[in-house]
């Protein structure tokens, strides 16, 4: 449990920070990405490419206004960690999105193999990011 709450707590002092190259450097390579809603970004990839790539469209689609940071403790079982998070957007078309949510990593070894979000207002985040 130790290294999971020490994985997740870096994962989350990064995301605060806006360190996504550290947040990128501790993908499995094998990571599967869970990203909730109905978007033109919705869906489960595999393999940190190709999150890479998913991380890169939302500071493209957003205009590198996204912003996230953990609004509590880590919560640990086993090798599984949940934590309260508070992202926002704005785009030129006057989009904007500020929400609630949680993010939910599984951890293997030092690396996060498994990561589900979850948003307190799904249809306003897939009408930020666009139809699928």
């Amino acid at each position: 449990m130790t290294d999971t709450l020490a994985v997740a707590t870096r994962y989350v002092n990064a995301l605060n920070a806006g360190d996504f190259a550290t947040v990128a450097g501790m993908f499995a390579d094998e990571i599967v990405w869970h990203q909730p809603g109905s978007s033109q970004l919705s869906g489960t990839y595999r393999g940190a490419p190709a999150v890479g790539e998913l991380l890169g469209a939302t500071m493209t689609l957003s205009e590198g206004t996204l912003r996230l940071a953990a609004t509590g403790a880590p919560m640990v079982n086993g090798d599984v960690c949940a934590f309260p998070i508070h992202f926002s957007g704005k785009r030129s078309n006057g989009a904007e999105m500020s929400m609630d949510g949680v993010d939910v990593l599984r951890i293997e070894g030092e690396k996060i193999a498994e990561v589900w979000l979850f948003s307190s207002a799904q249809a306003d985040e897939d009408a930020f990011w666009g139809a699928g």
